[in-house]
Protein backbone atom coordinates (compact mmCIF):
# COMPACT_ATOMS: atom_id res chain seq x y z
CA UNK A 1 0.00 0.00 0.00
CA UNK A 2 1.26 3.91 -0.57
CA UNK A 3 -0.06 6.41 0.76
CA UNK A 4 0.40 10.08 -1.36
CA UNK A 5 0.14 13.68 0.36
CA UNK A 6 0.18 16.82 -0.49
CA UNK A 7 -0.43 19.64 1.22
CA UNK A 8 -1.71 23.12 0.29
CA UNK A 9 -2.42 26.63 1.85
CA UNK A 10 -4.99 29.38 1.53
CA UNK A 11 -5.87 32.66 3.18
CA UNK A 12 -9.35 33.15 4.78
CA UNK A 13 -11.41 34.39 7.45
CA UNK A 14 -14.40 32.71 9.42
CA UNK A 15 -16.34 32.87 12.68
CA UNK A 16 -17.77 30.16 14.89
CA UNK A 17 -21.65 30.87 14.95
CA UNK A 18 -22.56 29.99 18.74
CA UNK A 19 -19.17 29.77 20.14
CA UNK A 20 -18.78 30.93 23.55
CA UNK A 21 -15.48 32.87 23.24
CA UNK A 22 -12.64 34.77 21.11
CA UNK A 23 -13.62 32.25 17.87
CA UNK A 24 -17.07 33.44 17.96
CA UNK A 25 -15.82 36.96 16.20
CA UNK A 26 -14.54 37.44 12.43
CA UNK A 27 -10.61 36.33 12.46
CA UNK A 28 -8.61 34.59 10.06
CA UNK A 29 -5.92 32.29 9.57
CA UNK A 30 -3.57 30.72 7.15
CA UNK A 31 -5.19 27.41 6.88
CA UNK A 32 -3.27 24.49 5.38
CA UNK A 33 -4.65 21.51 3.63
CA UNK A 34 -3.39 17.90 3.48
CA UNK A 35 -4.92 15.70 1.67
CA UNK A 36 -3.65 11.56 1.70
CA UNK A 37 -4.52 9.19 -0.61
CA UNK A 38 -3.67 5.45 -0.81
CA UNK A 39 -2.89 2.85 -3.85
CA UNK A 40 -2.14 -0.70 -3.93
CA UNK A 41 -0.24 -0.61 -7.08
CA UNK A 42 1.92 1.43 -9.35
CA UNK A 43 1.34 2.81 -13.16
CA UNK A 44 3.55 1.86 -15.76
CA UNK A 45 5.98 4.27 -14.89
CA UNK A 46 6.30 4.13 -11.27
CA UNK A 47 3.71 6.41 -9.82
CA UNK A 48 1.14 5.86 -7.22
CA UNK A 49 -0.48 8.71 -8.86
CA UNK A 50 1.22 12.05 -9.75
CA UNK A 51 1.49 14.64 -7.39
CA UNK A 52 0.90 17.63 -9.27
CA UNK A 53 -2.28 15.83 -10.36
CA UNK A 54 -3.44 15.58 -6.96
CA UNK A 55 -2.47 19.30 -6.01
CA UNK A 56 -4.38 20.84 -8.82
CA UNK A 57 -7.32 19.16 -7.81
CA UNK A 58 -7.11 20.17 -4.66
CA UNK A 59 -6.91 23.34 -5.89
CA UNK A 60 -9.70 23.49 -7.52
CA UNK A 61 -11.38 23.02 -4.63
CA UNK A 62 -9.71 25.63 -2.15
CA UNK A 63 -9.86 28.50 -4.38
CA UNK A 64 -13.52 29.51 -3.89
CA UNK A 65 -12.15 29.92 -0.17
CA UNK A 66 -9.05 31.66 -0.41
CA UNK A 67 -9.16 35.62 0.48
CA UNK A 68 -12.95 35.17 1.99
CA UNK A 69 -14.84 35.06 4.84
CA UNK A 70 -15.57 31.25 4.16
CA UNK A 71 -19.14 32.15 6.16
CA UNK A 72 -20.06 33.72 3.18
CA UNK A 73 -19.51 30.19 0.74
CA UNK A 74 -21.98 27.70 0.56
CA UNK A 75 -22.18 25.44 2.26
CA UNK A 76 -20.68 27.34 5.10
CA UNK A 77 -23.41 30.43 4.76
CA UNK A 78 -25.46 27.59 6.93
CA UNK A 79 -22.95 25.22 7.61
CA UNK A 80 -20.61 26.28 10.79
CA UNK A 81 -17.40 26.48 9.03
CA UNK A 82 -15.13 24.74 12.17
CA UNK A 83 -12.12 22.98 10.95
CA UNK A 84 -14.04 19.49 11.63
CA UNK A 85 -16.89 20.90 8.80
CA UNK A 86 -14.46 22.13 6.03
CA UNK A 87 -12.23 18.64 6.71
CA UNK A 88 -15.31 16.76 5.74
CA UNK A 89 -16.54 19.06 3.00
CA UNK A 90 -13.15 19.28 1.58
CA UNK A 91 -13.17 15.30 1.85
CA UNK A 92 -16.66 14.65 -0.35
CA UNK A 93 -15.40 17.19 -3.22
CA UNK A 94 -12.28 15.55 -3.35
CA UNK A 95 -13.72 12.28 -3.62
CA UNK A 96 -15.98 13.32 -6.55
CA UNK A 97 -12.77 14.46 -8.38
CA UNK A 98 -11.21 11.17 -7.52
CA UNK A 99 -14.04 8.76 -9.12
CA UNK A 100 -12.40 6.24 -11.59
CA UNK A 101 -9.14 7.16 -10.73
CA UNK A 102 -6.94 3.83 -8.96
CA UNK A 103 -6.37 5.29 -5.77
CA UNK A 104 -8.89 6.36 -2.59
CA UNK A 105 -8.79 8.98 -0.12
CA UNK A 106 -7.70 8.71 2.87
CA UNK A 107 -8.36 11.62 4.90
CA UNK A 108 -7.94 15.64 4.75
CA UNK A 109 -6.62 17.07 7.22
CA UNK A 110 -7.13 21.20 7.98
CA UNK A 111 -4.56 22.83 10.18
CA UNK A 112 -5.62 26.44 11.29
CA UNK A 113 -2.31 27.17 12.85
CA UNK A 114 0.81 25.10 13.63
CA UNK A 115 -0.31 23.90 16.49
CA UNK A 116 -4.18 22.70 15.71
CA UNK A 117 -5.39 20.35 12.88
CA UNK A 118 -8.14 18.41 12.81
CA UNK A 119 -7.91 15.21 10.26
CA UNK A 120 -11.13 13.63 8.94
CA UNK A 121 -11.40 9.96 7.72
CA UNK A 122 -14.79 8.83 6.87
CA UNK A 123 -15.89 5.25 9.04
CA UNK A 124 -15.59 2.48 6.59
CA UNK A 125 -18.72 0.17 7.03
Amino acid sequence: MYEIAVERHFDAAHFLRGYQGKCEALHGHRFKVVAKIRATALDDIGLAFDFTELKRLLDTILVKYDHTCVNDVPPFDELNPSSENMAANIYEALQLKLAGAPVSLASIEVWESPQTAVTYTPDRV
